[in-house]
């Protein structure tokens, strides 16, 4: 009805968005396992190596949020209101006049958390211990080619975004009905009383389709982080994984 334009409606914001959040939280994972690693020693490392993955995703990704929530208002108020700004400059701009920094761009980073952060968490923790199991049966990765270590961080990341696909379905399907209803009280109370209403079946509603998004989406992540890190010669960061023995 509208023509097929009206599809990248909030491009702008979308693509910025993404972007840095993408960089602060593969880029902060990296950084806070170096620092876990560094203050507890490589043996107390890698005897907890799953607490640091845990640990490290969470973290990387609360400030991914906060990089993210600005620019995740603005591309909602855009494709909500077509008629409010032209773009990502000019929303942007708009918002920050009218409605301030809290309450303009941060209203929603509660929810986005409550989201984020459980999905990160399992997508990077589940992500490093197949990752694990495939080299373990592979061999070391200092002797596979480029073309095997692509391939099985594909298969790594496609476990992980399914992993990550049904711990946060709950999460994203509340989300969703909030952002569709109006409701008196806190944002705390509203999302009992909608998972009341639900109930578990309910939370669960659209998970095939999302597990196929989410697993493919996280694969194709997983590869190119992979391959970048190839590329850049950036390989050889911290590892707490632990080896088969011979």
């Amino acid at each position: 009805a509208e023509g097929t334009s009206v599809l990248l409606t909030g491009f702008g914001p979308t693509f910025a968005g993404y972007f840095i959040q993408g960089a602060f939280k593969y880029g902060g994972y990296e950084f806070w396992r170096k620092k876990f690693i560094d203050a507890l020693g490589t043996e107390t490392a890698q005897n907890n190596r799953t607490l640091i993955y845990s640990a490290s995703s969470g973290i990387a990704e609360f400030f991914a949020d906060v990089a993210l929530c600005p620019l995740e208002a603005t591309r909602i108020r855009l494709v909500s209101q077509p008629t409010f700004a032209t773009g990502l400059v000019s929303g942007f701009s708009r918002i920050l006049k009218e409605d301030g920094v809290i309450r303009g761009f941060y209203s929603g980073f509660g929810p986005i958390l409550f989201k984020q952060i459980p999905y990160t968490m399992t997508k990077f923790v589940v992500y490093e211990r197949v990752l694990e199991s495939f080299l373990d049966a592979a061999g070391p990765k200092e002797k596979l080619s480029r073309q095997s270590m692509t391939a099985i961080n594909l298969g790594s990341g496609l476990v992980a975004g399914v992993a990550a696909a049904i711990i946060s379905q709950p999460a994203d399907t509340l989300l969703s009905k909030i952002n569709k209803s109006s409701g008196t009280g806190s944002i705390t109370s509203r999302l009992v009383g909608l998972a009341g209403e639900l109930g578990v079946r309910g939370l669960f509603l659209g998970l095939g389709p999302r597990i196929v998004m989410v697993g493919t989406l996280t694969a194709f992540q997983f590869a190119i982080y992979g391959d970048l890190k190839t590329v850049f010669n950036a390989t050889g960061g911290a590892e707490i994984a632990k080896k088969k023995k011979d």
